[in-house]
């Protein structure tokens, strides 16, 4: 939207806004020490500010407004843009806003409430820069001069449209707090007696507000600038865990040349409640109880947020990096000009923001500083005498407890600003306070209803709860003008918390934090190759079970157990969020089931006489079923009761991983098919909801579980699902030329090559389907996606363009040679006469070129590439003693954190075991890389009426598939967005789908909020007003058709 129609949108409420600048003009005016153009600046930066609050409460309705205009006929003018100026003409007049009363009773009065409540924090603003005026130039310690420009607004308004707001003057800028600073000149104090460089803003404590100095960012000028500036975020790291500090988000922290400055400390000593049961057991709960209180709890350290809005985001103070970051969804008025006008969902990338020290920064490359600093301070702090006095100087300081996350509060804020929660805003009311009381049931927030009672009415009027207390007393004060939670000194406690604190735990999360700042773990920088030890063939299978052994030990021995005879692990997992350092999830990638699998493989092979027995392992694959089996029945209750979204249906993150896990580890002796078929009746709600096309976490990746799970039951229910999902994968095909197909996943919504997200593994996929069902449908979608395949192949290098890095060849089983090689060796010894054999062929040499030396992973390491050459008939001999002699001289190499222990399956030590078992010549454990037994036919179970039998896979080259171009889907949808269907969202699992459209990079597409009966793509019906006569708009509240959910600030996940 450009300026010029900015500027007329806002011409539709300066009716409301002019009066009430007026008035804040004629009040500035009687302000003795400010002068004429002080006030004129303030008035000028307030109706700028006022503007855009107001602008983005109302944009929904005035273009839900527009459009019933124009579908009416109420509009007159020939042409669009004519059109839309009539409709602003009519809008600027206040008996519009007054007619809309009939639609939107409250509307005008709480516009009025957030304009009034906006000019009346600027006025106390100006009154209190008039009267401080003689300490801040001492403060700034020259004459501040002329007051030249006021920036409102950096961060939410809390408590009658107060703001953070920066002041610029001749002489200097300062920063407007209108909250207590007293902990701001106290940490400040501690700081300076722990005689570090790291610091806080200078502060002007006044009585309930301060000013702050105004920090310039600055990047480093060299490499030693840096490595102090990554040292120093140590020190923080140690000081915030001693002061229980919280919400150090990106924007709390600026980077100063060498010293990381934080400008926003408010949330320090905060009360820390329990971890709410996870229902996964007692080990689960443990381990999430000792998260809680380390430093990943700071929000210092990276990590990928899993709420609406602001999924797969890293949004924290070391993180955030260039990019690393996925796209977001941001709601913008699209067509404005015209009576066409919408609002859609815009991918953009983030902004940049001040916590980063270079433009390109080298996070691993210092990672090793980050933990030194944190030992160091950690050393200091142990060290200091008069600790205790010092830190008591805190007691009595006002501090902000964060009990809810922003983005739980934005969505909320948005239902309530909705023109269905306007419509009927006593029913929007309800569902907002319902929703907090699920919310606080799910984080242990404040469970009263009359808390929840205050918190809505502040979000009416346009501001963000603020909760506080003091940390002599610990319990909260809340909005409602109450307290709760138990009363117990906060300073005392962290204290104890310190000195009783298992540092080396804190060490490990710190290392197991950085996965998380990247979106794909194996390609980030500064990862070097392995040297290649020379072959040494002796002993090979002395050598192999020793190792397999240590590997296995090291998975029982890092186990925590629970008194409940659960067991699971810790460590950086990928989920559909990205890299998360939590609990282990029961998945196949980096979850409990993958260990599972390892654990009941090892069972077997020790029956056998192929591998040494190791104490310990039969309890703990006992604890992690019944961690698994706790896990998934838990999740599955849940949602019986919570509208949550279900899990994602892939194959190595999703019921689809979950399926084939237990079905493998019935295989292998555990009785387990009823789990698979518990997990596989919640696939029809998956795949509805479906996250994209790729094997990982999306449809494709529930074909080749459902197809076992329908030869091992010999029922065709499951067959049919993995038909549905085949013709699912063939409606949503891109067709970027003549014999070529893609799907659009997240990160390349233009399609993308390679077997873990893209035209491959979902070629494999159909091609196993069509090889199961014999159903010809999908043929041609086979051929054509790995023709698609070969646009990245690059023939001068003989090798795959890495989608990450294009100018790099990439040869793992995720993204390269890896992963196509293996569904080339798969599909050919399915079906020989599909002419596979040279593509094998090719992807075999740049494997064995490119494909070592990087982890010992199965994902994107040498136990992947190990088994590709494997299954191309390369020496066993010489690959098994490459791959043995590489573990005995570097250890077992895992990537970036490379320093924690992981016993993922995919990502983690986990799969080196396993494929130390399986090189074994007489071991029949299955392919974790291709979900089964290499070219392995299986069992045909009952065909769905009207499906041919087929034996084999057609080969050749499409030739019936359209040749046009990739054509996006429009984004001609419900010209607000979304509508009133989505207000149930629970804020545990705030999920509803984002509206559709090109898909932003890193964003999952959601066909439809769970449950619903939106099927119909980008053409749904026009969501009028709420009492409009259109024959589908029914009841605003429980009306879902063309719903679109409330539209988030930011989103989206990353992947391996």
């Amino acid at each position: 939207m450009i300026s010029d129609e900015v500027g007329e949108l806002d011409r539709t409420l300066e009716w409301l806004i002019g009066p009430a600048l007026d008035r804040l003009a004629a009040q500035l005016a009687e302000i003795t020490d400010l002068v004429a153009p002080e006030a004129a600046v303030l008035v000028g930066a307030t109706r700028h500010a006022v503007h855009d609050v107001v602008r983005r409460k109302v944009n929904r309705v005035l273009v839900l407004e527009l459009n019933a205009a124009r579908i009416t006929g109420q509009l007159k003018a020939p042409d669009p843009a004519g059109r839309w100026a009539e409709f602003i003409g009519i809008a600027s007049s206040p008996s519009f806003w007054e007619g809309l009363s009939q639609h939107y009773p409250t509307l005008v009065a709480r516009l009025e409430t957030v304009v009034d409540n906006r000019c009346a924090a600027a006025l106390t603003l100006a009154r209190r820069f008039a009267s401080d005026r003689t300490a801040l130039t001492e403060f700034v310690g020259n004459p501040l001069g002329e007051l030249r420009a006021v920036e409102f607004g950096a961060g939410d308004s809390h408590r009658g449209g107060h703001t953070v707001t920066m002041l610029r003057c001749a002489g200097g800028d300062v920063v407007y707090k209108p909250r207590p600073m007293q902990v701001d000149a106290q940490l400040a104090r501690l700081l300076a007696a722990l005689d570090t460089k790291i610091r806080v803003p200078r502060a002007l404590v006044m009585d309930s507000y301060g000013w702050a100095e105004h920090v310039e960012h600055r990047y480093c000028a060299n490499d030693e600038e840096l490595t102090a500036f990554y040292r120093h975020l140590g020190h923080w790291l140690a000081v915030m865990r001693l002061v229980s500090g919280t919400d150090l988000h990106a924007e709390n922290i600026i980077a100063c040349g060498p010293v990381p400055v934080v400008v926003d400390c408010e949330s320090v000593f905060t009360p820390r409640p329990p971890h709410p049961p996870t229902g996964a057991g007692d080990a689960t709960d443990v381990v999430a109880e000792q998260l809680n209180g380390t430093v990943l709890r700071t929000g210092l350290l990276p990590g990928r947020g899993a709420g609406l809005g602001w999924r797969g985001v890293d949004g924290s103070a070391m993180g955030g990096l260039p990019d690393q970051q996925p796209d977001i969804g941001l709601p913008e008025l699209v067509g404005a000009g015209t009576d066409e006008a919408h609002i859609a969902v815009v991918p953009q990338q983030l902004r940049p923001t001040l916590n980063l020290p270079s433009p390109q920064p080298q996070l691993a490359k210092h990672w090793g500083q980050v933990v030194a600093g944190f030992d160091e301070m950690a050393l200091q702090i142990n060290a200091f005498e008069g600790l205790d006095s010092l830190l008591a100087g805190f007691a009595d300081c006002v501090v902000r407890v964060v009990v809810r996350d922003s983005e739980a509060y934005t969505e909320l804020a948005r239902m309530l600003w909705h023109p269905a929660g306007l419509h009927d805003q006593d029913a929007a009311v309800r569902k907002a306070q319902s929703l907090l009381a699920r919310h606080s049931m799910n984080t242990r927030g404040p469970a009263e209803s009359a808390v929840h009672a205050a918190e809505v009415a502040e979000l009416l009027t346009g501001d963000i709860p603020v909760f506080t207390t003091t940390p002599a007393e610990g319990w909260l004060h809340t909005p409602a003008g109450t307290v709760c939670g138990p009363r117990q000194d906060q300073v005392a406690l962290s204290l104890e918390r310190w000195r009783t604190a298992d540092l080396d735990l804190e060490r490990r999360v710190t290392h197991a934090a950085l996965v998380s700042a990247y979106l794909n773990q194996g390609a980030e920088p500064d990862l070097h190759r392995m040297s290649t030890p020379d072959l040494n063939t002796s002993d090979l299978d002395g050598r192999r079970r020793s190792l397999a052994a240590d590997l296995v030990r090291e998975v029982v021995a890092e186990a925590v157990r629970g008194d409940d005879g659960t067991a699971t692990w810790f460590a950086p997992i990928l989920d559909r969020s990205g890299w998360q350092t939590t609990p282990l999830t029961p998945d196949l990638y980096g979850g409990t089931l993958g260990v599972a699998v390892l654990l009941a493989g090892y069972q077997r092979e020790v029956l056998a006489g192929r591998a040494d027995p190791v104490p310990g392992v039969d309890e703990v694959l006992d604890g992690t079923l019944r961690t698994a089996r706790l896990t998934q029945r838990w999740w599955a209750e849940q949602a019986t009761h919570t509208k949550r979204r279900p899990d994602p249906t892939g194959g190595y993150i999703g019921l689809g991983s979950q399926i084939w896990c237990w079905l493998t580890l019935d295989r292998l002796g555990h009785p387990a098919v009823d789990d698979a078929v518990f997990l596989a009746e919640q696939m029809p709600a998956a795949i509805d909801a479906s996250e994209g096309p790729d094997l990982v976490v999306g449809t494709a990746g529930a074909i080749v579980p459902l197809l076992m799970l329908a030869s091992r039951t010999g029922s065709p229910e499951w067959t049919s699902l993995a038909l549905q999902v085949g013709v699912q994968l063939a409606d949503t095909a891109l067709y970027p030329a003549k014999g070529q197909v893609c799907w659009g996943v997240p990160n390349w919504p233009a399609g993308i090559g390679g077997f873990a997200h893209g035209s491959t593994g979902i070629g494999w996929a159909l091609a196993r389907l069509t090889l199961a069902t014999g159903d010809p449908r999908f043929a041609p979608l086979v051929s054509a996606a790995f023709a698609y395949e070969e646009t990245w192949y690059d023939t001068d290098r003989a090798g795959w363009r890495d989608p990450r890095e294009p100018s790099s060849l990439v040869a793992a089983w995720c993204h390269g040679a890896v992963g196509v090689g293996l569904a080339a060796a798969d599909l050919q010894a399915r079906s020989p006469e599909g002419g596979y054999a040279s593509l094998l062929e090719r992807a075999a040499a740049a494997a064995s070129r490119d494909g070592f030396g990087w982890t010992h992973t199965l994902c994107h390491g040498d136990a992947g590439t190990w088994e590709l050459l494997a299954a191309a008939g390369h020496d066993r001999t010489s690959l098994d003693a490459r791959l043995i002699g590489s573990l005995e001289t570097h250890g077992t190499t895992t990537g970036l954190a490379r320093e924690v222990y992981s016993p993922s399956l995919m990502s983690g030590s986990g799969g080196v075991a396993y494929q130390l078992l399986r090189m074994h010549p007489e071991c029949d454990l299955p392919s974790a890389l291709l979900l089964g037994d290499l070219g392995a036919p299986l069992e045909r179970g009952p065909r769905p009426k009207g499906v041919p039998l087929s034996s084999s896979l057609p080969g050749g080259t499409d030739k019936s598939g359209p040749a046009e171009a990739v054509v996006h889907r429009s984004d001609a949808t419900n010209p607000i967005g979304h509508s009133p269907g989505n207000l149930g969202a629970p804020l545990n699992d705030l999920s509803a789908p984002l509206e559709k459209g090109p898909r932003p990079k890193g964003v999952p597409l959601i066909s439809s909020l769970p449950g619903s009966t939106d099927k119909s793509g980008p053409a749904e019906a026009v969501v009028h007003r709420p009492s409009s006569p259109n024959p589908v708009a029914h009841d605003p509240v429980a009306h879902n058709v063309g719903s679109r959910a409330p539209v988030p600030d930011s989103a989206g996940p990353g992947r391996p």
